[in-house]
């Protein structure tokens, strides 16, 4: 028994989560056919890569080391996480962060 792979959007709810310009390629590639996987995943990805974007300009300002490690290991942990969800056809949020990304970027359809 071979698992669907064909699931609509599954292309780019995958460039969603390659850097924060995979996710802005992906909400272009989800504009016309809108696919819910997609959609799901590209708040997800969005979500994600500008929250390591705003903490890493505030760990730039206060110049700690330790804190661009902290942010590296979050960054990681959770984008695999995304990542393997979506390799895996499955609609699972990032911890504690996924349900605020889906409410907060509702404008990603």
């Amino acid at each position: 028994m071979e698992k669907n792979s064909n699931i609509p959007g599954k292309t780019t709810a995958i460039v969603a989560y390659l850097t924060i310009v995979g996710a802005l390629i992906a909400l272009s590639m989800n504009a016309e056919p809108q696919h819910k996987f997609a959609r799901f995943h590209t708040r997800q990805a969005f979500g994600l890569h500008l929250i390591f974007i705003a903490f890493a300009l505030l760990n730039a300002q206060w110049g700690n080391v330790y804190g661009f490690y902290g942010l590296y290991i979050f960054y990681i942990v959770l984008w695999f996480y995304g990542f393997i969800g979506a390799l895996a056809n499955k609609e699972q949020s990032i911890p504690v962060l996924g349900p605020y990304f889906q409410n907060w970027f509702t404008f990603i359809n």
